[in-house]
């Protein structure tokens, strides 16, 4: 048994909500996603892996699900060509300082109003809400592109959820997903999988909250709500798998060794059903 693993789990289990935003606002102890961190490159991404399936943002509205608090990805994506921006998150958490940073070289998309900084309403969109409410779905009209960034793996209802953004895609829409599915304790990617659902839902989840999906969990979900659905496998942990398999629950292995040890991908879903 992995005393340091259970003993880290339990503190952030049990950790206030409040303090673990707190911390991870400030990127102490708990680390951001990459749209946190390096938000650009995060903008790049998904310009460069659209590209490479021929599909452009020039023009298009595009929303970025669960953008952090921080307006740098959606001022880089308009300045990438994007017509429009929806930058939609659960929870309300303006990352103000780091907002007021993008003043000078965004300032075109931006303003300050009562010493907060805010997007134009001409170029941005802000979605603050429970995606699958339709007063939140009802603010918005569909959209072209929809991203994301080590999202879904937080998510507490993924069918719930992606039929939701499927239901605000244009008919010609397209997604882009990165998906990480490790244990986010990233020294020990597949440890959250030897838990039963009543031990890790009690005690161990993060309140960050780790579905524990897996990639064939992914596929049954968006191939429920698009008819075209492509993943692409970004890394696969084979040696790191079969070190700890036979204490992995059968509930997460599919019996394809190729499939179980994936832990890194992203999706890309169009013709929303």
């Amino acid at each position: 048994m992995n005393l340091r693993y259970l003993l880290l789990r339990l503190l952030r289990h049990f950790m206030p909500e409040r303090l673990a935003r707190f911390l991870l606002k400030r990127r102490w102890i708990i680390k951001p996603g990459l749209e946190s961190t390096d938000p650009f490159a995060a903008s790049a991404r998904y310009v460069e892996t659209l590209s490479a399936k021929g599909v452009s943002i020039e023009g298009k509205r595009v929303l970025v699900f669960g953008y952090g608090g921080r307006f740098a990805v959606g001022v880089d994506l308009l300045k990438r060509g994007a017509a429009h921006v929806v930058l939609c998150d659960h929870f309300v958490l303006l990352d103000t300082e780091r907002n007021r940073e993008l003043l000078s070289a965004y300032g075109s998309y931006l303003k300050v109003e009562q010493d907060e900084v805010q997007p134009r309403g001409e170029f941005i969109t802000l979605l603050h809400g429970d995606i699958r409410e339709e007063s939140i779905q009802r603010q918005i009209s569909q959209v072209d592109v929809i991203l994301s960034t080590s999202v879904f793996e937080h998510l507490d209802d993924v069918p719930g959820i992606t039929k939701a953004l499927a239901k605000l895609t244009a008919p010609s829409g397209i997604h882009l997903h990165f998906v990480d599915l490790r244990d986010h304790f990233f020294k020990y990617p597949f440890e959250m999988l030897k838990f039963s659902e009543g031990t890790w839902k009690n005690f161990l989840n993060p309140t960050s909250n780790l579905n524990r999906y897996r990639w064939n969990d992914y596929l049954r979900v968006f191939e429920a709500n698009f008819s075209s659905v492509e993943f692409t496998v970004l890394e696969r942990l084979v040696d790191e798998f079969r070190k700890v398999q036979g204490k992995i629950r059968a509930e997460f292995k599919t019996g394809d060794e190729a499939m179980d040890a994936v832990t890194l991908i992203h999706v890309t879903a169009s013709q929303p059903k």
